[in-house]
């Protein structure tokens, strides 16, 4: 059948209509069954936002603070550094080359405020907009946000930085965004993450943290390789000089995009970075009193009893200062890796932990100065307490079966001596449990039934470790274990912690006040196997995983208090590590020629809002 021209044009009209009514009424129940209902300039994981959207800068900074200076910190490493690619397995990278979070080169979509428990604010994005139940986040990005090479960061950018990282980048990332279904560039400067989950109430924010990569430089680069080669950023410094495993330099960029928005005022303010690496503790504390670097994080009890009483601190030129640290503190511990069978009963895990005799080291090595660590988040109500409480056994009880019996009837407690260093009566109860466990003493060696004896390597990277293991080794020795200590340099070590080649090692699990998916990471059976992840001890527990969903889960924050109060009990009661010790404070060394605000931040030192005073400077040279 033919049609005349103004038939067919009055046909195609008609469909274009009828193509328009049905899309915009598909847009429209769309927007109905999960409507933007929120856009803002930040993010709260619970509650609202402490700053408005016309904040001018974070209360912990000081916005007329001047710029320039050097400032010098000191690494201790016994192998330096052999790459400045932070993303992958491969090598290890300088310090200041993040991989979470942009260091000093990268910037991300959001940061953290460090007077909040968990709080973003834009950096990259001008502002966000998510519905209620947060199953997705759009990002609009500032326009005037470049790299360093002026190429202007666009939503293209972010996708591509989200593929790169997730499918050759550290498994880390592929871990933590487990939940991110899709990501979309909706226009050059507005990105969408859509989630597969609407119960995961810390994904956007998450999402913002990881650094935005040039997709331009990438796609000419090998990202799977370690390299120095200078890399491109776009953050408030750039790399400016390498001496490979020796030293790095960051310069600041002057024409910084970023500069002054909010988030940035009163931030990086010294005009160079350098860290310079020491392969010996005991060198890099010679050489601050040396005037050889600036600041020095000490973390040796004996170090900061003993080593600085000198007529430089006494007089005030070199500060020795202790801050508050309001974040839970990471648990450090001997690890077990549970992987090797000698490891694998409890109770052989928990009987080796009679051997560590905390109250004599705190009191003979320590100067009294620790507090022997019984958490996973201790020091802050995150942790687990006495009995679990009732809200506690509405989680745990579905998995009674699963879990010891003492859970539910006894607070969890630690081992503990009178401090004189007999621990004769700890080993007894060793040894029974050893006992119960199939083990038992025969010419002075405990063997299995098979006449195995049991014994084990303690791998240690640092030096300044082999005090606190070797009392631990004498006394496992008196148990009839042969524990043996092996020190290699950290590129040994970062590869074989990474390959899981290893029995016990000392490490830490770092805490934030609001656990999420990080949890994965540590603990998750789907992470046991995959080789770099913080898996090391090779936990495969059903009950674990399901406590981390509750705890990503949780929809407020009463919630996540006791889905973590439960986690933290379950990890305790099933003596995955041997806990050690902690101190809720960060023990700094610095020359007296810098300046803070008056506020400093809770959830951090701070060094990020210091600034080089030429006053201080002058009067420290006449000196």
């Amino acid at each position: 059948m033919r049609f005349k021209n103004k038939n067919i044009s009055a046909f195609i009209l008609i469909i274009k209509f009828i193509w328009l009514l049905c899309f915009q009424q598909a847009t429209l129940a769309a927007e109905t069954k999960n409507p933007v209902s929120h856009k803002a300039h930040a993010i709260a994981m619970h509650g609202q936002p402490k700053y408005p959207a016309n904040f001018t800068h974070f209360d912990y900074a000081n916005p007329d603070a001047p710029k320039g200076g050097v400032f010098k910190r000191a690494i201790v490493s016994s192998s330096g550094f052999d790459s400045l690619n932070p993303f992958i397995v491969k090598g290890v990278p300088a310090a200041g080359m993040a991989y979470l979070g942009g260091g000093y080169i990268y910037d991300t979509l959001l940061v953290q405020s460090y007077d909040e428990a968990f709080t973003k604010y834009g950096v990259l994005a001008e502002s966000m907009e998510w519905p209620e139940d947060r199953s997705w986040i759009t990002f609009n990005l500032r326009k005037n946000a470049k790299f360093h090479d002026g190429h202007p960061i666009t939503a293209e950018d972010v996708v591509f930085t989200f593929n790169l990282l997730t499918e050759k980048g550290h498994p880390l990332y592929k871990t933590y965004y487990h939940n991110v279904k899709t990501v979309t560039a909706l226009n050059s400067y507005s990105v969408k993450f859509e989630f597969d989950t609407k119960t995961n109430r810390e994904l956007i924010l998450i999402v913002g943290q990881f650094p935005i990569l040039p997709k331009h430089y990438w796609e000419t680069h090998d990202f799977t390789k370690t390299t120095l080669e200078f890399p491109l950023g776009s953050g408030p410094y750039k790399v400016s000089k390498v001496e490979p495993g020796r030293s790095i330099h960051y310069e600041r960029v002057k024409d910084y995009w970023g500069q002054n928005i909010a988030v940035n005022k009163g931030h990086n303010n010294f005009d160079t970075l350098v860290f310079d690496y020491y392969r010996e503790p005991s060198v890099a504390i010679e050489a601050i009193k040396a005037g050889k670097y600036d600041l020095r994080a000490e973390n040796s009890a004996k170090s900061w009893a003993t080593e600085y009483n000198t007529p430089a601190v006494k007089e005030g030129r070199l500060i020795k200062a202790s801050v508050t640290d309001y974040t839970p503190a990471a648990m450090q511990s001997f690890i077990f890796n549970i992987r090797r069978s000698k490891f694998k009963d409890p109770k052989v895990r928990e009987a080796i932990g009679y051997a560590y005799d905390f109250e004599w080291q705190n009191k003979t090595i320590f100067y009294d100065s620790y507090t022997r660590i019984d958490s996973y988040f201790a020091g802050s109500e995150l942790a687990a307490t006495g009995l679990p409480s009732e809200a506690e056994l509405q989680l745990l009880k579905p998995f009674k079966s699963q879990l010891p019996s003492e859970l539910f009837t006894k607070p969890f407690t630690l081992p503990k001596t009178d401090g004189s260093g007999n621990v004769r009566n700890n080993l007894r109860q060793a040894l029974r449990l050893l006992k119960q466990a199939g083990w038992q003493i025969k010419n002075k060696q405990l063997v299995n039934e098979k006449g195995e004896p049991f014994d084990f390597e303690i791998l240690l990277t640092q030096a300044n470790f082999e005090r606190i293991v070797l009392p631990f080794q004498k006394n496992l020795k008196r148990m009839g274990i042969e524990a043996a200590i092996r020190k290699i340099d950290t590129q040994q070590y970062v590869a074989r912690r990474r390959d899981f080649d290893f029995d016990m090692i000392i490490s830490g699990f770092p805490q934030s006040n609001s656990p999420g998916n990080e949890q994965r990471d540590y603990w998750h059976s789907s992470q046991a196997k995959i080789k770099g992840s913080r898996n090391y001890i090779g936990i495969e527990n059903p009950v674990v995983d399901q406590l981390i969903s509750k705890v990503i889960q949780a929809p407020s924050r009463t919630a996540l208090i006791t889905s973590t109060q439960a986690l933290d009990r379950v990890l305790l009661w099933n003596h995955y590590v041997i806990p050690q010790y902690y101190l809720n404070q960060n023990r700094l060394v610095y020359w007296n020629k810098f300046s803070m605000p008056k506020q400093p931040p809770k959830y951090s030192v701070g060094l990020n809002t210091w600034w080089y005073d030429p006053t201080k400077a002058k009067k420290l040279s006449k000196q």
